[in-house]
């Protein structure tokens, strides 16, 4: 494992203590990144305990898109599992759907299950890349994007707009199902999207049984949701400057935090990929990354500490996507090497040493 302070090589113990040192310095500090097994969330929420920071994960967007929604009014979903085995209309919302292998599992069998058991699974897409590897009925959006085009098809969908002919054809299709899915991913569809599909889902209930399956982001969002809520009874976007989790989707914006001079240091936590920010190095930094990341190189933060990565050189509990838990990942090759929890879990001693506590 390899480690850096103020770009030069440095032992772990050395690059715990400069980040002890960085952190106890900062009056507005902000956790950030969060693409970590779950073991490492759980650490990064005592180590902004202690410090009196912020928390935001990578995946805000995707997760806010959504969360919005919820908190409005709920929604109606269910699992890859039940959509391959139940369901007769599938609707595939954008691109991203068709980024997996979902889309080609859903295509390879008719429902198995339920009172569509048999019958000819109706594939059918709206603003995607119209893949002609997969038989379906593709839809084009409209040039305002999917938002635009979901709060027209609900329109026509409720028979308050008509003469769309492609729209009109793509309602019936969705009020002719037994059982039907809409698959979507909640960053591209974006929160007022959202919104209006899952009015449209609620629509198509009053005649049918239809259902949202939500794609989760790669950098263990979901994960993260479920351990905020246990930990703080909130969602990620928490702060705990006043000594207690406060939560605010928009004040502990990470970047607007930063962008707007708030924050005065940071911790980047990504023992998993996940995109650089724009402002990693604008600040006083800390970044513990995976092994062979791209921040390994000790050029983007004042400190930087390599970690296992979970799934391959350590276990660790990750959102498992094909089965919508979160669940526990054996390393591929175990390795002898830190974890992104127990380094942060030394920082936090060492704060604690130094009296350092909110």
């Amino acid at each position: 494992m390899a480690a850096w302070v103020k770009g030069g090589a440095a032992d772990v113990d050395a690059a715990v203590e400069a980040a002890a040192d960085l952190l106890a310095a900062a009056r507005v500090p902000v956790l950030a990144g969060l693409s970590a097994e779950v073991a490492a969330l759980r650490a990064a929420y005592r180590l902004a305990e202690t410090l009196g920071a912020s928390l935001d994960p990578v995946s805000g967007p995707s997760l806010y898109a959504e969360l919005g929604a919820l908190s409005a009014g709920g929604i109606m979903s269910t699992t890859r599992a039940e959509t391959i085995g139940r369901a007769d209309v599938v609707l595939i919302l954008g691109n991203r759907p068709w980024d997996g292998d979902l889309v080609g599992a859903i295509a390879a069998a008719p429902p198995s299950r339920g009172r569509a058991a048999g019958s000819e699974r109706a594939l059918l897409s709206l603003g995607g890349p119209q893949n002609g590897a997969i038989r379906h009925v593709a839809y084009t959006a409209d040039a305002g994007g999917l938002a635009i085009s979901l709060g027209h098809l609900r329109a026509f969908a409720k028979g308050h707009l008509a003469g769309e002919e492609a729209f009109t054809d793509l309602a019936r299709r969705l009020f002719s199902a037994q059982y039907g899915v809409v698959i979507y991913d909640p960053e591209e569809v974006g929160e007022l999207g959202v919104e209006m599909l899952q009015g449209l889902i609620r629509d198509l209930n009053e005649s049918t049984r239809f259902f949202a399956l939500t794609l989760a982001d790669p950098f263990q969002g979901r994960a993260a949701v479920q351990l905020s809520a246990w930990t703080t009874g909130q969602a990620p976007r928490v702060g705990f400057g006043r000594h207690q989790p406060e939560h605010d989707p928009w004040r502990f914006d990470s970047a607007r935090q930063i962008a707007a001079g708030e924050a005065d240091a940071a911790l980047w936590l990504a023992s998993l990929p996940a995109p650089r920010p724009a402002w990693l190095g604008s600040l006083p930094t800390v970044a513990i990354v995976g092994e062979g990341s791209p921040e390994a190189a000790g050029e983007t933060a004042d400190i930087v500490i390599t970690v296992g990565v979970p799934g391959q050189s350590v276990g660790g509990a990750l959102w498992n996507e094909r089965r919508g838990v979160i669940a526990y990942a054996e390393p591929r090759a175990q390795a002898e090497t830190e974890t992104a929890a127990g380094v942060l879990a030394r920082i936090r001693d060492r704060l604690i040493e130094k009296g350092v506590s909110c």
